[in-house]
């Protein structure tokens, strides 16, 4: 057997090859995103926010528990198996959603999608870090949550733009049957699975075993609690934007197209972004990341209620996406960073059980308060517990020795450079 050497340049051809696969994985939430909520009223006259939202609620719990289940059975199954198992679950989905005749078929639609999203990003997430070693994590995971949310923003857009050409249905999903055929024929043949990398970490690690992964990595160890309720309002926050902005733009009379621009340069940021923040993950400090990140969503959906007019709202979607683009791959490298090898999958499944509830939890609270005292009001009070999140970062979550270690470094490169 070839000699295992960790790192992102030395795994390069697979790292690249899962990149361009976790594309395929978000391209499959892109599909829906910007036109799944008009279906729901223009052609099921569903009036209530609550019931719309219920494809959310429902795509968020399954996606949760899936994810749980992945972290948890990697390590016994294999990353690669789990894997093309999500993508067998997604195949029926666009096909569910082109023809159903009833909004029953939708949220099924969505249980698939749930378990596809949960089996497939969570596999893609593992096998990376697995790849890399612990030196470039942040990096790795700008990388991957890059193409993942790059992709929602695409397929976002272009299935807006058809449904604006040629009509809600059939053709939009027309995108998906061929995203979901590439992400399973490519995971099924290319992929290899990344157990001989774990171990190689796993001889050289120096992190103590966590005694209970679930408790712990939920609220016990304050870095890793910290991170886990920030996921959880980060998507409660995002599961608002994405079953609510739709409608609310409708509202406001701008036409299917602007919907899917505003709709698409949340994510478009979201994902670029990540390339930059990404990085900084893994050269300053975690918390100060994440305290910031949240702080710019929590102003961006403050601001949203007052916006009028297309640009402000492209603006703040261009904020709330950057602040997005700051936590999203910083999460993933903080509970990573804070767990031994072989506790890492767990963990992270848990973390991404919590963070993914976050999309329920978020679509029937919104559902609740924009139906009884309308959508501004649920904006807002989304808006005031993302600010709530980032206090318990700022003052629960500590700094690393290695990344204050690194901020000092940063620092004397600068200094040095200037005085010379």
């Amino acid at each position: 057997m070839a000699t295992i050497k960790l790192g992102l340049k030395e795994n390069w051809r697979q790292f690249t090859l899962l990149v361009i696969i976790n594309a395929f994985v978000g391209g499959m939430v892109g599909m829906e995103r910007s036109i799944l909520p008009r279906i729901a009223d223009a052609e099921f006259h569903i009036a209530a926010k609550t019931a719309i939202l219920s494809f959310i609620i429902v795509f968020g719990i399954v996606k949760a528990i899936t994810n749980y289940f992945t972290g948890t059975l990697a390590n016994k199954i294999g990353r690669k198996n789990l894997l093309v198992m999500g993508w067998i679950t997604g195949i029926p989905v666009p096909f569910i959603l082109m023809y159903a005749t009833d909004w029953n078929w939708i949220v099924a639609a969505n249980v698939l999608l749930g378990i596809n999203q949960g089996l497939t990003w969570s596999s893609t997430v593992i096998m990376k870090i697995d790849l890399v070693g612990e030196k470039q994590r942040g990096l790795a995971m700008g990388l991957n949550e890059f193409a993942g949310y790059i992709a929602v923003a695409v397929v976002a857009f272009l299935t807006g733009w058809v449904a604006g050409q040629y009509g809600l249905r059939p053709y939009p999903f027309y995108i998906g049957v061929i995203i979901s055929v590439l992400g399973f024929f490519s995971s099924w043949l290319l992929v290899k699975d990344t157990k001989h990398h774990l171990a190689q970490e796993v001889i050289s690690s120096n992190i103590p075993r966590l005694t209970n992964v679930f408790w712990e990595t939920t609220w016990k160890n304050k870095n890793l609690g910290a991170v886990t309720q920030a996921g959880l309002i980060n998507n409660l926050n995002d599961g608002m934007v994405w079953g609510i902005f739709p409608i609310l733009l409708a509202e406001k009379n701008f036409s299917i197209e602007e919907i899917g621009v505003i709709t698409a340069v949340y994510p478009a940021v979201w994902g670029i972004g990540q390339i930059i923040t990404g990085k900084m993950a893994d050269k300053i400090c975690k918390r100060d990341m994440l305290f910031l990140g949240m702080i710019l969503q929590a102003i961006a959906l403050f601001l949203f209620v007052m916006a009028t007019s297309f640009t402000q709202y492209v603006l703040l979607a261009f904020l709330l996406g950057w602040g997005t683009a700051m936590v999203y791959p910083t999460f993933l490298a903080s509970i990573a960073e804070n767990t031994h090898p072989n506790d890492r999958a767990k963990s992270l499944g848990v973390f991404r059980l919590w963070r993914d509830l976050g999309y329920a939890i978020g679509a029937i609270i919104t559902g609740i308060i924009a139906d009884a005292m309308g959508m501004n009001a649920s904006i807002v009070f989304i808006g005031g517990l993302t600010f709530v999140s980032s206090l318990i970062i700022y003052y629960r979550m500590k700094c690393n020795d290695d990344d204050l270690l690194k901020i000092k470094e940063w620092l004397n490169n600068r200094l040095f450079a200037r005085h010379y």
